[in-house]
């Protein structure tokens, strides 16, 4: 059987590809993307797979622009952070949801349905209307932080970036000033706007206005001056760049 994972963190698509091959042996992952512009390509030009694991949250934008752009007639699993109430909305027109971090045994059980079951539509046009609706609810206008004893909130539109420290995340405002934030940058990734914020590392996720300068960088990175930053070491990390220069030229 090939499959086809679209997923925007590396690691999780190794993790994934593990997975599967430990549970079949006769699973072949026929290829690892992270966009929709990428999947669409694919699904246009090279081999169709039996089956596709499917991340919502890429590196330019939810995945269910896919099915905007194409038609898609190959059954899906979804992989992703999202809690289950965003998800009913099309729960049905798919084989299965996987939310992560993936277990051996929901990944198995989601197979098995697979096996189970034959010429799956993918999501109606109406109803991924719906869902993106939803999901773009999810995107955060404010966020609470702390400052001594006192709460303030934070307009998500005031923020230049948001970056890991010590096993800390914090977000940069635009009059540089930082503050201390309750969630990791892999939980605050689908909470906010793709279209404005792009992670370009496991330690940044920037938007375009706090970006001073691009430079080009060893190995076909690029490096990056952000405003109120003291930190000379910002690299958009290399499976990134070319994602990363679409998400500017979009």
């Amino acid at each position: 059987m090939n499959v086809l994972i679209v997923e925007d963190e590396e690691l999780a698509a190794k993790r994934l590809t593990k997975m599967l091959s430990a549970l079949n042996s006769e699973i072949k992952v026929i290829g690892n993307l992270d966009t929709v512009q990428d999947t669409v390509s694919w699904l246009t030009n090279e081999e169709n797979p039996d089956l596709i694991f499917l991340d919502i949250q890429l590196a330019d934008g939810l995945s269910f622009e896919i099915f905007e752009l194409i038609e898609v007639n190959i059954p899906i699993i979804f992989t992703t952070a999202y809690d289950q109430y965003a998800l009913n909305a099309f729960k049905v027109n798919s084989i299965d949801y996987l939310l992560k971090p993936l277990t051996t045994e929901d990944l198995a059980a989601a197979l098995k349905k697979f096996d189970q079951r034959t010429g799956v539509n993918t999501l109606e046009s109406n109803q991924i209307e719906a869902l993106i609706k939803s999901l773009s609810v999810q995107h955060k206008n404010r966020f609470l932080i702390k400052v001594g004893e006192h709460i303030r909130s934070i307009a998500t539109s005031d923020i230049g970036y948001f970056f890991s420290r010590d096993k800390a995340t914090y977000c940069m405002t635009t009059d540089g000033k930082n503050y201390l934030l309750d969630y990791s940058l892999e939980q605050l990734a689908p909470m906010v706007n793709p279209e404005k914020f792009f992670r370009i590392n496991r330690a940044y996720m920037v938007s375009f206005e706090a970006i001073q300068d691009i430079i080009s960088y060893t190995n076909s990175r690029l490096k990056l001056v952000l405003d109120h930053s003291t930190d000379s070491d910002i690299i958009v990390s290399r499976e990134r760049v070319q994602t990363f220069k679409k998400w500017l030229d979009h």
